[in-house]
């Protein structure tokens, strides 16, 4: 593996436990992982709502599941507390979403092979003709109304079952900070607008100033609007999935160093 990524600091700010395949991908290429959480993954207060629906997936036609994250809190639940309907088709926005579905043993998954998001589902045949389906939309607390409005319109009946929390993480911000005054970041990598926000608001005015001059890598033209309203001056969207995060970085560092 050469050394495209020799030298250069990367924060990764995937919630605690979800970065390391981007970490050791960074480290392959010679460069070091910086990891900053940002968003903190916590079960839901009351599991009871969860529990019933997974009682009732039988009486459901699709199952939306809109991050990892939901694919792996929803099916540890459902896996110990029953056998996944054989009509029920599973749906997701993303490949790291479908490859962990696969895992739990789910292999009638719909998933886009492009770009990877509501948008994208949505434009799939099996998500167009949906009047009279009944659909349960597996996902965190809040969140985008896109994907449920827009098939509520399109006919399906539409149920939500929140499976974990999102919350701004209780770290400690001074390592992050003691780097950046050190001129030892070289890049960010934020995957989702919420985490955006609450990494500007964890860092303070002084590191904002710093972060509005870092390179920030983002996965969608979505999050990198949302950063360009904050003042960032140099947004990068990247290529799907980790991989497509390594090359967007490879290719940026590598017109950096022909500068």
């Amino acid at each position: 593996m050469s050394a495209t990524l020799a030298g250069r600091r990367i924060v990764i700010t995937r919630p605690a436990g979800q970065g390391e395949t981007l970490a050791a991908l960074v480290r392959e290429r010679g460069g070091t992982p910086l990891m900053f959480p940002v968003i903190e993954i916590q079960d839901v207060g009351d599991v009871k709502p969860l529990l019933a629906i997974i009682d009732r997936l039988d009486a459901f036609d699709i199952a939306v599941f809109i991050s990892p994250n939901a694919v792996n809190k929803a099916m540890n639940l459902i896996t110990v507390r029953r056998a996944w309907p054989p009509h029920l088709v599973a749906a997701t926005v993303g490949r790291e979403s479908e490859k962990h579905l696969r895992r739990h043993g789910v292999s009638n998954v719909v998933a886009p092979t492009g770009r990877f998001d509501s948008e994208a589902l949505l434009a799939l045949a099996p998500m167009q003709d949906v009047a009279g389906k009944r659909i349960v939309i597996f996902r965190g607390d809040g969140g985008r109304e896109l994907l449920g409005d827009t098939l509520v319109a399109r006919g399906a009946q539409i149920e939500y079952a929140e499976c974990y929390r999102r919350r701004r993480p209780d770290i400690d911000v001074s390592p992050l900070l003691t780097a950046w005054a050190r001129a030892e970041i070289d890049a960010i990598v934020v995957t989702s607008s919420e985490g955006l926000a609450n990494l500007y608001d964890m860092i303070g005015k002084l590191a904002q100033q710093w972060l509005r001059r870092t390179p920030v890598f983002v996965p969608h033209e979505r999050i990198a609007d949302n950063a360009r309203g904050l003042g960032l001056d140099r947004v990068v969207v990247t290529g799907a999935g980790d991989a497509g995060v390594v090359a967007s970085l490879e290719t940026f560092f590598a017109k950096v160093a022909s500068s």
